[in-house]
C-alpha cells in the first residue's frame, strides 16, 4: 500500500504540473544520472513546490498561468536547478526509484515488478470496497503501462542514501 500512496503522490504532482509545457510534452520519463546535489535540492524545494502545486489545483485552467510558470522556474533556480525542466527530470527519476523501494527493508525492485506485486495485493485485499479497488487497479495498470526499467542503477544507491529524507518530504 505504501507504493500506492507514493504513486498517488507522484500522480498528483504530475497532474498539478501538467499545465507546464515541459511536462505536457514529455510523455515518458527522461532517465538521468542523479547527483547528491540534485537530490538535496529536490528535498529542499519540496515545501515551496507543494505550495505552488496547491495554487495550481485550487485554480485549474486550460491555459498555463505565466505567473505560476515563472514561480516554478524561480523555485527551481533557488534550489540549484538550471530551470524547472531539470527539476522535473530529477523529481521524475527520484519518484521512479522510490516507487521500487520497500519502505521496511529498503530493498529495491524494478518498477514493473513492484507494480505487478501491488496489483496482486490490491486484488487479494478483501477490506477494500469494490469501487475503490477498481479505481486503484485502473491507476496501477496505467502506471504499469508507463513503467520502465531503471537505466542508471547508481541512482538506486543514491536514493537509498536519502530515502528517509525524501520519504519525509513526500508525506
Amino acid at each position: 500500500m505504501q507504493l500506492l500512496v507514493r504513486l498517488m503522490i507522484a500522480a498528483v504532482v504530475a497532474v498539478a504540473f501538467a499545465n507546464v509545457p515541459q511536462m505536457a510534452q514529455a510523455q515518458s520519463v527522461k532517465q538521468i544520472k542523479l547527483t547528491d546535489k540534485q537530490i538535496e535540492g529536490f528535498i529542499s524545494a519540496q515545501k515551496d513546490m507543494a505550495a505552488v502545486a496547491e495554487k495550481m489545483q485550487s485554480a485549474p485552467s486550460d491555459k498555463p498561468d505565466p505567473k505560476i510558470q515563472a514561480e516554478l522556474e524561480s523555485i527551481a533556480k533557488k534550489y540549484g536547478f538550471g530551470n524547472f525542466a531539470e527539476y522535473d527530470d530529477v523529481a521524475a527519476n527520484i519518484s521512479m526509484v522510490m516507487a521500487g523501494i520497500d519502505p521496511q527493508t529498503k530493498a529495491f525492485t524494478e518498477p514493473q515488478v513492484a507494480i505487478k506485486k501491488e496489483i496482486e495485493e490490491v486484488k487479494g485485499d478483501k477490506s477494500i470496497p469494490e469501487k475503490e479497488k477498481k479505481q486503484m487497479l485502473d491507476e496501477l495498470n496505467e502506471a504499469l503501462k508507463s513503467a520502465a526499467p531503471i537505466q542508471n542503477p547508481g541512482n538506486v544507491d543514491l536514493i537509498k542514501k536519502y530515502y528517509d529524507k525524501i520519504d519525509a518530504v513526500l508525506q
